[in-house]
């Protein structure tokens, strides 16, 4: 732990589908890199709170030969470089570099990389907040007893009901990251992060479509 000040909570971010956007192929070089829009500005709002912010991400194209740990270290620097330019800041990014099949300690839905930030930082995991696009990042999250939010980027809108089947009332949701970061403000200033209010609207108007307005 650095210093010996008492432990913070902490945002944690997942990259692909939260950050940038997923590729079929996945995420290999800065060529292939695109950020999601309003992320830029979401992150400097996070920043803005106070809380340190780290980025979380299963990058397992490392193990399968796809990428290399340079090829991502030089996508990661060159994105936190972009989000300081924008007026942001990533305290750290983790990867976990393994497969599936290598059934390591970091790989989410485990929190190894949590823990580690907890070691290394001082966080306090159950006042942190962790947004991601799969049911493997609510897991994550929840199993140290953080708050999780689940954004209908990148993977989420076709996980939703895998990570309710799994984790019912248990996560947030939210439409993307500026939908999420307006959520841990609020949740920061005393309410319960469930649902941000676009994605409820959207889900009422698909149950009643008749409210839809005609133009």
């Amino acid at each position: 732990m650095n210093g010996s000040a008492p432990p913070t909570g902490a945002i944690f971010l997942d990259r692909d589908g939260v950050i940038n956007r997923n590729r079929d192929d996945h995420v290999k070089s800065w060529a292939e890199f695109t950020f999601m829009p309003n992320v830029l500005e979401s992150i400097r709002l996070l920043t803005a709170t106070g809380l340190p912010i780290f980025v979380v991400t299963n990058q397992a194209v490392i193990a399968r030969g796809l990428a290399s740990e340079a090829d991502i270290a030089e996508i990661h620097a060159r994105m936190t470089a972009a989000i300081a330019e924008a007026g942001g800041h990533i305290t750290h990014v983790y990867y976990c570099p393994h497969d599936a099949h290598e059934n390591c300690a970091c790989r989410k839905p485990k929190p190894g990389m949590l823990l580690q930030a907890q070691r290394e930082y001082g966080v306090d995991l159950t006042r942190s907040f962790l947004v991601g696009d799969a049911w493997t990042d609510v897991e994550a999250g929840l199993s140290v007893g953080a708050r999780s939010i689940l954004v209908m980027t990148g993977r989420g809108q076709h996980q939703f009901a895998q990570t309710w089947t799994r984790f019912p009332v248990r996560f947030g949701a939210a439409c993307d990251l500026a939908d999420a970061a307006s959520m841990i403000l609020n949740a920061l200033n005393g309410q319960q992060p469930d649902a941000a209010p676009r994605l409820r609207r959207a889900f009422h108007l698909a149950l009643n479509p008749q409210e839809l307005n005609v133009l």
